[in-house]
């Protein structure tokens, strides 16, 4: 373990030497500017490449795994706007496989976002075609590269699905969204295990979804609250709640997000692995808490400190052929890193901590399963690249 702990710290000065070299404290401009010399005077292109990667550690239950090398996030992103009125965006991961064969609206799970925003007046405007749903929480509508790692109630989500958005700023400072998505990517049978439970798909698999983004004080305190209703399946629907709230104070930083699903039938599938979906079908009634938060302090301008937790538990609201109601495993996340922003753009080096436990109730213990812990110290780098 020492020579890891070593081997990072010498890697980081590294790091650290190379990015004070290259520190000229240009203004933000695309790759494509430096390159040509020429001014872009039009907005109707903006061509972004979106990477996170680093140098790994792995420990499982305080065993060293391995070390490699591991590009966590890949996407390229283009957007723009076409008129006063008209604008659009794609992004697509490219480290996914890009196979759409049988997926509902006919596009692969690698695309996150494809579709035109319409701008109907100075208030109230569109977006239409596939894209991130309009949950609440902070750190859920952050670029997805920003994160060293999501909790379970996000990472199990479908995150980005297709649909039609409406959102209106009732004033400078709130914002009031409407969103009608399809519930699924893939098909009812690739979504859902259901077994012989005599569940069938619904006529309308389709979430809803309404949002209310707000901002206090100057930016000193933004909120980001929805509640939505998915329609899993006949009889069957979801319910979502999720309550981001930030607070920024000169150098320091934090947020602290509240998630709440209610499944009728089993979305998030830590408790159908848990049931044994292969014999019973997706959990019926399932219930996920999580409760994320992380603090970041600015120290100096171009040095970032954060410490982020996570608290998340998963649980049957009613009892299932051979199962009782209640708790079945708890999980924690403990993170800790230092970042370092050599230029004016959001370019950043990292170290990182990432520690997971898992936790299991007694019952869920009877069924084979057993505590655990991960843990992953991490040397890299996270950088929207605009290169045109």
């Amino acid at each position: 373990m020492k020579k890891y702990i070593l081997l990072l710290g010498v890697l980081l000065c590294m790091t650290g030497v190379k990015a004070q070299q290259n520190d000229d404290m240009r203004s933000s401009k695309s790759l494509f500017e430096d390159v040509t010399n020429i001014k872009k005077k039009t907005d109707k292109f903006n061509f972004f490449l979106n990477m996170n990667g680093s140098f790994d550690n792995l420990f499982d239950n305080g065993t060293h795994e391995i070390s490699k090398f591991n590009m966590r996030q890949l996407r390229i992103e283009a957007k723009g706007k076409v008129n006063d009125w008209l604008s659009y965006r794609w992004r697509q991961r490219l480290n996914r496989p890009n196979t759409g064969s049988g997926n509902i609206d006919n596009l692969p799970t690698s695309i996150d976002v494809a579709g035109i925003g319409v701008k109907v007046s100075d208030d109230f405007s569109m977006f239409i075609g596939k894209q991130c749903a309009a949950y609440g929480g902070i750190e859920f509508d952050l670029n997805p590269i920003e994160i060293y790692e999501y909790s379970d109630m996000i990472e199990n989500m479908s995150n980005f699905l297709t649909g039609v958005n409406f959102a209106y700023n009732f004033s400078d400072n709130h914002q009031l969204q409407f969103q009608v998505l399809n519930s699924m990517n893939t098909s009812f049978a690739g979504t859902y295990n259901v077994g012989n439970t005599g569940i069938v798909q619904s006529e309308t698999p389709l979430v809803y979804t309404i949002n209310w983004n707000g901002n206090f004080f100057k930016n000193a305190f933004k909120t980001r609250w929805s509640a939505s209703l998915m329609n899993e399946a006949k009889s069957k629907n979801m319910y979502y709640f999720a309550l981001g709230n930030e607070l920024t104070q000169g150098k320091f930083n934090m947020f602290f997000d509240f998630m709440y699903s209610n499944e009728e039938l089993d979305r998030n599938g830590i408790m159908s692995g848990i049931t044994n979906s292969s014999r019973y079908g997706n959990a019926v009634n399932a219930e996920y808490l999580s409760l994320v938060t992380k603090l970041n302090y600015r120290f100096a301008p171009k040095w970032n400190v954060f410490l982020k937790g996570m608290y998340e538990t998963a649980s049957l609201k009613d009892n299932l052929v051979g199962f009782s109601k209640g708790k079945y495993r708890t999980s924690y996340g403990y993170f800790a890193g230092l970042e370092y922003y050599p230029m004016e753009s959001n370019l950043h080096f990292f170290l990182t901590y990432v520690g997971r436990a898992y936790q299991y109730t007694n019952t869920a213990k009877s069924l084979g399963f057993d505590n655990y812990n991960t843990d992953r110290i991490s040397l890299g780098f996270i950088y929207q690249l605009q290169m045109f």
